[in-house]
């Protein structure tokens, strides 16, 4: 690329990181690894009412858990920080001082309600709702007497007039702005904190940022932000605008679809690796057509000429599917080791597991593998074995458990358990597999009967790793306990 690239992803600590913030952050990080360049992570939290120090751990932790890590930002540092702006106000004032100076921005003295009768009337008028830029030409007597007057000034920006400002976008090609139709905006509010247009830019410049890669809710920006380069004569960076992130009604991803946050996807049982995939091919598309990946191959083939301008739409089920795959080709100890805070969480196991207790969540994790999506669902595979009394029986189970074959199956599986001592999976399914010959039954027969009497429902888990994890006497309790129920 003949540079060295050097990208931001700037996360406001106002809430946790949203999927449409973690694929930015993932596009910026490719994007520098591709090219040999830096990522570096900047935190803007000039709004100081919403930011928390809470709301920054958490982005830190998360995108540390995805596994893209900063090359400069917070807790590592770099030759260009401070990294949150709120550290960084004097920097600000000495451009804002230039711009005044300069006269590419001024003191405005308007009060909210003359700033919201002039936007009523211009909206009356049928005319743009932009600043009338009655405050560009004060005199020092003008801003004497205002200031006496106990006014607090803003800060604008001077627009120039009658400009048409072109971005080159790397993702959605040449737009066009008329200045004519921005107006003077705020660059610094009453209290002396710049606004973001003006923050970012200067931080941008001052961080020697060489793309600018962000959600195409920011082109609005990008034409005011390039006004500020100008007037400083700085350096632009190329831009690269990214579509929005849709819900499956093709609105803008909200808490109306469901979780939208990385902490609540974290917390569902969701892998990283599943979700760096998922976010990867959202808005994406690689030239190979695969559709797996790790890290280190996306960034090799990411390129932002593949990135769509149309909207991506995302689909909670596909990812469940991709979540699936992952778990399946993970270790079996890692998905244990996940699973144990769901069962806790539910009452199933204690704090401290005993070699035992822990064998056995490894038990039943190894059998319900196959059909976890996302971790956390361990906790409905796993109730069966920790709970004795079972769900209430429904028509549909009744039934099964009267068909006249039952206590003849019944019987014979309780004398062929209590002569069993290789409890294994294995074992049980040819104990099983016996029955089945010498009942002379069909095996719906025979193992359906089973499973309503062991587990109370029709569906779950494979017969044979139900019974080998519940072991002989609990196994043979249950079964006996439905017969009981069939006479009662």
């Amino acid at each position: 690329m003949g540079e060295n690239v050097r990208v931001r992803f700037a996360p406001s600590p106002t809430g946790y990181l949203h999927i449409g913030g973690a694929r930015t952050s993932l596009f910026n990080y490719l994007f520098a690894k591709k090219h040999n360049g830096t990522f570096v992570l900047r935190i803007e939290d000039t709004d100081l009412e919403r930011s928390t120090a809470e709301y920054e751990q958490a982005i830190l932790e998360e995108l540390r858990w995805l596994g893209l890590n900063w090359d400069e930002g917070p807790l590592v540092g770099g030759d260009y920080g401070p990294y949150r702006q709120t550290e960084r106000l004097e920097i600000y004032h000495k451009y804002v001082n230039q711009l005044i100076e300069e006269g590419h921005a001024y003191y405005c003295f308007c009060t909210k309600e003359e700033l919201d009768k002039e936007r009523e009337e211009r909206l009356a008028r049928k005319e743009m709702p932009i600043y009338s830029g009655r405050c560009r030409n004060l005199t020092p007597e003008q801003i004497e007497k205002f200031r006496a007057e106990g006014r607090t000034p803003t800060v604008r920006f001077r627009v120039p007039e009658h400009k048409i400002i072109v971005v080159d976008d790397l993702v959605r090609g040449k737009i066009e702005f008329n200045t004519d139709l921005i107006g003077d905006f705020v660059i610094v509010k009453p209290d002396g904190v710049p606004i973001y247009n003006f923050a970012v830019t200067i931080d941008d410049v001052t961080m020697k940022i060489t793309h600018v890669i962000r959600g195409d809710d920011h082109v609005s920006n990008t034409p005011k932000q390039i006004m500020i380069y100008d007037a400083l004569n700085f350096p632009q960076p190329k831009f690269a605008h990214i579509s929005m992130i849709l819900g499956p009604d093709r609105t803008r991803l909200s808490k109306r679809h469901g979780a939208t946050s990385l902490t609540h996807y974290r917390e569902m049982g969701f892998l990283p690796e599943a979700l760096v995939n998922y976010l990867a091919l959202l808005g994406w598309s690689p030239e190979s057509g695969e559709e797996f990946f790790t890290l280190d191959q996306l960034i090799q083939e990411f390129s932002l000429d593949r990135v769509a301008k149309n909207p991506a739409v995302f689909d909670n089920d596909k990812l469940k599917w991709m979540n699936g795959h992952y778990i399946r080709k993970s270790p079996l100890k890692r998905i244990v080791d996940l699973a144990i805070p769901y069962l806790q969480k539910a009452g199933f196991v204690g704090d401290d597991l005993s070699g035992e207790e822990y064998e056995r969540v490894t038990a039943i994790v190894k059998a319900a593998v196959e059909r976890l999506n996302v971790v956390s669902e361990i906790t409905e595979h796993a109730e069966v074995f920790y709970k004795d009394e079972l769900p209430p029986l429904g028509e549909k189970e009744r039934k099964i458990l009267q068909e006249p074959q039952v206590p003849q199956v019944f019987d014979l599986v309780c004398t062929k358990l209590e002569n069993l001592s290789d409890f294994s999976s294995e074992s049980v399914l040819e104990m099983l597999k016996e029955t089945i010959k010498e009942s002379k039954l069909s095996g719906r027969k025979v193992m359906m009967p089973l499973r309503v009497a062991l587990t109370g429902r029709t569906s779950g888990l494979e017969l044979y790793d139900i019974i080998s994890i519940l072991g002989k006497d609990r196994a043979i309790r249950r079964i006996e306990q439905s017969l009981q129920n069939l006479v009662d």
